[in-house]
């Protein structure tokens, strides 16, 4: 079980860092900060955005329109977390 448990917990790792700086570059980017017209930001947020559409778009068919606020990543940030930190242990261990 070990086996399938650490490769598991990476990947569930490698996804949450992933939201965290998509979510702090979303913050930076609404505060203008970050300027979407930079090469190397905008290919970072692109590349971000791409990776992880797949993951927010089937949450925000599935939750109401909040139209100013997205959910979407709120609920898979807590979805990666649970499954990372309570779910995965407790059936693999």
């Amino acid at each position: 079980m070990m086996a399938l448990y650490g490769p598991l917990r990476l990947i569930l790792d490698v996804a949450f860092f992933i939201m965290i700086i998509h979510i702090i570059m979303s913050w930076l980017i609404s505060f203008q900060v970050l300027n979407l017209g930079q090469q190397f930001v905008a290919q970072i947020w692109f590349g971000l955005n791409r990776l992880l559409e797949p993951i927010y778009t089937p949450i925000r068919n599935i939750l109401p329109d909040t139209r100013p606020l997205d959910l979407a990543p709120l609920v898979a940030f807590i979805i990666i977390i649970s499954l990372r930190d309570y779910i995965l242990p407790a059936i693999l261990l």
